[in-house]
């Protein structure tokens, strides 16, 4: 198991930037294979971009792409979001998520991971 502690969150006007970070300890975080899901009032918890163990591949959901881009430091256990060109609709609480792989894949459904952060609240005003 790791332990995962998200930071960054903030009140931002739209159309400016965020930086998130999520913070691993524990286990060796290069074994895992980590992603970012953000989770709105009432609604379920979303995903919006993932990284694979070495940082090689990346995947984003549609509505975030050319916007938002994950990187991760493994010599940190860091992982980050930079957010860019922020949309009222991006307000949520931003869920880091860990999980751990044998390879070098990459998960984008919000089932296959097991380790979660606490969340840090992005709130986009307009």
């Amino acid at each position: 198991q790791v332990q995962l502690v998200e930071s960054g969150g903030g009140v931002v006007q739209a159309g400016g930037p965020l930086r998130l970070s999520c913070a691993s300890s524990g286990r060796t975080f290069s074994w895992y294979g980590m992603g970012w899901f953000p989770q709105a009032p009432g609604q379920e918890r979303e995903f919006v971009s993932a990284i694979n163990s070495n940082g090689g591949s990346t995947s984003y959901a549609e509505s975030v792409k050319g916007r938002f881009t994950i990187s991760r430091d493994n010599a940190k256990n860091t992982v980050f979001l930079q957010m860019h060109s922020l949309k009222p609709e991006d307000t949520a609480v931003y869920y880091c998520a860990a999980r751990r792989v044998v390879g070098t894949e990459i998960a984008t459904g919000k089932y296959e991971y097991n380790n979660w952060g606490q969340g840090t609240q992005v709130t986009v005003s307009s």
